[in-house]
């Protein structure tokens, strides 16, 4: 229903930081709710963080809790994901997901897997 554009994946050493952006293509997110996932080689897919399509309610995996930040502007559209202290076990494939009428952060996780739009993913590596 909604393209999404991505960007601000790249190559980055341990204890940096990277921002990802999610929009919509031609359309707002302000009626979705937004979460960002992510799988690297051999492991499964696991969901990051999520807001709600008003930004008044959050998500964040254990593993990233107090390292990683999800917000959106002030139109709503884009959702940025700020990641910092970045460890090489964040290296992977993230992707972005758009949920319509996810009051909730948690429905996003919930309800992406079967309904969500999807982003086309782009590439976090953490070496040094």
């Amino acid at each position: 229903q909604v393209q999404l554009v991505e960007s601000g994946g790249g190559l980055v050493q341990p204890g940096g930081s990277l921002r990802l952006s999610c929009a919509a293509s031609g359309a707002t997110l302000d009626e979705y709710g937004v979460g960002w996932f992510r799988q690297a080689p051999g492991k499964e897919r696991e969901g990051v963080s999520c807001i709600s399509s008003r930004g008044d309610s959050t998500y964040y995996a254990d593993s990233v809790k107090g390292r990683f930040n999800i917000y959106r502007d002030n139109a709503k559209n884009p959702v940025y994901l700020q990641m910092n202290s970045l460890k090489p076990e964040d290296t992977a494939v993230y992707r972005c997901a758009a949920v319509l009428s996810a009051g909730q952060a948690m429905g996003v996780m919930t309800l992406a897997p079967h309904f969500g739009s999807w982003g086309q993913g782009t590439q976090v590596t953490v070496s040094s």
